[in-house]
């Protein structure tokens, strides 16, 4: 109701209102203009009224109240009208521009657009500031105000802006201010179209009411209002929107954010459209429909019903985590999202509740987490009494995450809900066990650079030397939890060896260092990384006579784990910890020479790793305890190649190798949030690997190898490392 009018009887109050739409005359001593007057700095301060057809100019000019009438036009350029007993400036039919800076002051209305019979007034105010304490602006049916960077006021207990009839309010860049409501619209039986309040990058407040009142006890209005890109609507008791007095109106907002409610009062009528990336966050009382398109939002506060809600790209929120709403709807179509909670602990959830026909497809974006229910159960979602046959709910994102596992969408006839009962990974248990799996192929990666190294060894007994080595690795694996992943690594070794001084020569030892990344890339937006930093001490030992040979390695290991995980919901969840382990490798076998430089080695290697375990967490709760991490690999194989001996201390040798290895350690358990999972990687595979060493003078050599291996849980479809070494 309009702050000032509420005492009123109904037919004083009719009247009141037929008054103000409609033209009176002024009784203050004035200026009369006919034809055209030019004032300015200089000119005595008055009051004017302009004559049907006049014109009145004002630059730089201060004057009393400007009375504009039938046909007239003011011209009004940094000037200041200030009106005492009168409207600042009023127009009857009439037209006026204001711009530059200029200032009207009332103690009635600041700016008063009315009509003669059918005609009504247009004003445009620009870079100006407008203020009255009966009102800012008084709009009667098919008049407008434009209003561009200006600032319109209603002090008092006054509105910033009283629309009439059909009346127009369009303002960009503005903000209207009212002490009672920001805009109050009125009805006239005059003209059957609604008031149009458009905006764009301005803001409406009532200071002491609601942002945008429609209607009056009584008297019925109707009102198209556009809140567009960059505007607010601003009122002091919350409320956005008021509909009343069997009112109609229609809210259409693009590309804003609002904040506040929509109340309609019993007998009126109200409908809301969302669009372009717009949100309204607040209560919906009473509205019949409810339109939200292109990635717009509803954000509800609380248990809400709407007649009619048609999505389109748009989504429903309910409310915040753990508040647990109820929306009622009669009818629902389109396809957007419906953004939820549940808990399974308590059993507690969000619930769509549509009474009437529903037809779409509809996503559920339900809230995750990393704990885990305290009992298997369903949780009941939706409800849709009148479905459509095609009618769709789905989980958007897919199953959702809760703790260790992920919870599926269920359809039974008219209902939907959230069920578990497959068991399915989540991404955040699949990281954690994806890590606690990836140190012991982290350890072998590099562990290839040195047996190339110590090839190389055996190549040029007796030679002492140092080596450097890049390499990088690419692993599919495939584990009995169906938590399959990519590791793909890379790093570099650095080390330096010489002969013993004991063992004729056959003895020789070194000291490794070096570092490497993995990546690993998971299913469901899961990703982890693992940063190792290594020592190692290494020895062989050759018999130059029989061909047999030893190898042996030792290495200890820092890594630095870390995981990164998508959720269902969007929402990242992170958590990182670090660990040791130790790892010994043994390599037996004898090289064959045969003719033209041809020979073949046999072998068998032994490799043996412990990871210590660690207990750590993700961020949104989950916890994960991983036990000592061991592996025990063994292999058997052979290396064919050829020496081509290129003189001068030079040479070129290709080579092939061939391997059969078996991992035997079959139980390396993790648990997530107390649920065990066997992180099982045993079983055998077969490997082919190609390599070539050059040597370009008799302490220069370089090196390059190639490998690929495949068969249970682990596949390399690529290895590669080249290096490059200077002997003394």
């Amino acid at each position: 109701m309009t702050p000032g009018y509420s005492g009123m009887h109904p037919l004083a109050r009719t009247l009141l209102l037929a008054s103000a739409v409609t033209a009176s005359p002024a009784t203050y001593a004035l200026t009369l203009v006919e034809g055209e007057l030019n004032i300015g700095q200089g000119t005595p301060v008055d009051s004017y009224r302009v004559s049907p057809g006049g014109k009145l100019i004002a630059e730089q000019a201060t004057t009393e109240a400007i009375d504009v009438r039938e046909g007239a036009s003011l011209q009004m350029t940094g000037s200041t009208v200030t009106a005492n007993g009168a409207n600042g400036v009023a127009l009857v039919n009439a037209k006026a521009n204001i711009d530059g800076g200029s200032r009207i002051v009332s103690d009635r209305t600041g700016l008063r657009l009315q009509r003669r019979d059918l005609d009504g007034s247009t004003a445009t105010v620009v870079d100006s500031y407008v203020e009255g304490a009966q009102g800012g602006a008084l709009l009667s049916g098919n008049s407008v105000l434009n209003l561009q960077g200006s600032t319109l006021v209603g002090t008092g207990t006054s509105n910033a802006a009283w629309l009439f009839g059909n009346g127009v309010v369009n303002a960009q860049g503005s903000h209207l201010v009212g002490a009672g409501a920001g805009v109050q619209v009125s009805g006239d039986n005059t003209f059957s179209d609604a008031a149009q309040v458009n905006l764009v990058g301005s803001t409406v407040e009532g200071r002491n009411g609601s942002a945008i009142v429609v209607g009056d006890p009584g008297l019925a209005a109707k009102a198209d209002i556009k809140v567009g890109a960059g505007s607010n609507l601003v009122g002091s008791n919350g409320v956005l929107l008021e509909v009343q007095g069997n009112s109609a109106a229609t809210l259409a907002v693009d590309a804003s954010d609002l904040v506040g409610d929509v109340k309609v009062e019993a007998g009126s009528s109200a409908s809301i459209s969302l669009d372009n990336h717009a949100s309204l966050t607040g209560r919906l009382d009473n509205v019949e429909a409810l339109s939200v398109a292109n990635q717009a939002r509803w954000n509800m506060v609380e248990d809400s019903s709407v007649g009619r809600l048609a999505l389109n790209a748009g989504s429903v929120r309910f409310g915040e985590a753990g508040q647990y709403q109820r929306l009622t709807v009669g009818e629902l179509s389109g396809n957007g999202t419906f953004i939820m909670d549940a808990d399974f602990s308590t059993g507690q959830t969000d619930f769509l509740d549509v009474t009437g026909s529903a037809t779409g497809q509809h996503s559920l974006l339900v809230g995750s987490s990393g704990a885990d229910p305290v009992a298997e159960n369903r949780l009941h979602l939706v409800h849709a009494a009148g479905g459509d046959p095609d009618l769709k709910f789905s989980l958007l994102n897919g199953p959702v995450d809760l703790g260790a596992f992920s919870y599926e969408l269920k359809n039974l006839g008219d209902d939907w809900f959230l069920d578990g009962s497959r068991k399915i990974i989540s991404p955040g248990t699949a990281s954690v066990l994806a890590l606690f799996n990836t140190s012991p192929t982290v350890w072998y990666g590099e562990l290839t650079t040195l047996r190339s190294r110590m090839g190389e060894v055996r190549r040029d007994q007796g030679k002492s030397g140092a080596w450097g080595r890049a390499y990088g690795n690419k692993f599919n694996v495939a584990t009995a939890t169906g938590s399959d992943y990519q590791q793909v690594q890379q790093g570099f070794s650095l080390g330096a060896d010489g002969v013993l001084p004991f063992g004729d020569g056959q003895w020789l030892a070194g000291v490794m260092a070096g570092h490497s990344s993995s990546d690993l890339n998971l299913e469901r937006g899961a990703s982890a990384e693992v940063k190792s930093y290594y020592l190692g001490l290494y020895g062989t030992w050759l018999d130059a006579a029989s061909g047999y040979y030893f190898d042996g390695v030792v290495k200890l290991n820092r890594f630095d784990n870390s995981s990164d995980v998508t959720l269902s919901d969007g929402k990242r969840t992170k958590g990182d910890y670090n660990n040791l382990g130790l790892g010994v490798s043994a390599e037996f076998g004898r090289q064959f020479e045969l003719d033209d430089g041809y020979f073949v080695a046999p072998y068998t290697q032994w490799s043996a790793v412990g990871i210590q375990g660690k207990d750590y967490h993700l961020d949104n709760g989950l916890q994960a305890q991983g036990d000592d991490t061991r592996s025990l690999l063994g292999k058997v194989g052979a290396t064919v190649g050829r020496t081509f001996d290129l003189g001068q201390g030079r040479f070129a040798q290709p080579y092939l190798r061939l391997a059969y290895a078996h991992e035997f350690v079959n139980g390396n358990d993790v648990k997530v949030n107390d649920n065990r999972f066997d992180n099982d990687l045993s079983g055998s595979r077969g490997e082919l690997g190609a390599g070539l060493a050059v040597s370009l003078n008799e302490r220069l050599q370089l090196h390059a190898d190639f490998d690929y291996s495949n068969g249970d849980h682990i596949e390399q479809p690529w290895g590669a490392n080249v290096g490059v070494r200077y002997s003394w």
